[in-house]
């Protein structure tokens, strides 16, 4: 696994999505009011909807084109819905985000 740098905590707002480009990927980042920071494929498993740009309800985010819920946590889509979306491993130093590739 690649350990890669993204961001700094600093600069991630509180319940909102942020988009990273890695390589050709995107992934949306999420920083949870209690301060955890989450990693997951920018994508809909539905219709690909952009999911940095989707409302944060507790560890959900809802898919700003069709309303689906799906963990930040786990990638799992709510029921009566299903999918998932790819996570990825988060680590805070010194301020600063990396993720596992």
């Amino acid at each position: 696994m690649t350990r890669m740098e993204i961001g700094t905590v600093q600069r991630l707002s509180e319940r909102l999505g942020k988009c990273v480009k890695v390589g050709q990927m995107e992934l949306a980042l999420f920083r949870l009011s209690d301060g955890r920071i989450y990693a997951l494929e920018n994508r809909c498993p539905h219709k690909g909807g952009d999911l940095s740009q989707g409302i944060v309800s507790g560890e959900f985010v809802f898919c700003p084109l069709h309303d689906w819920k799906i963990s930040i946590k786990d990638g799992k889509v709510q029921a009566p819905d299903h999918g998932c979306v790819k996570t990825y491993k988060v680590e805070i130093e010194n301020g600063k985000i990396y993720i596992q590739l």
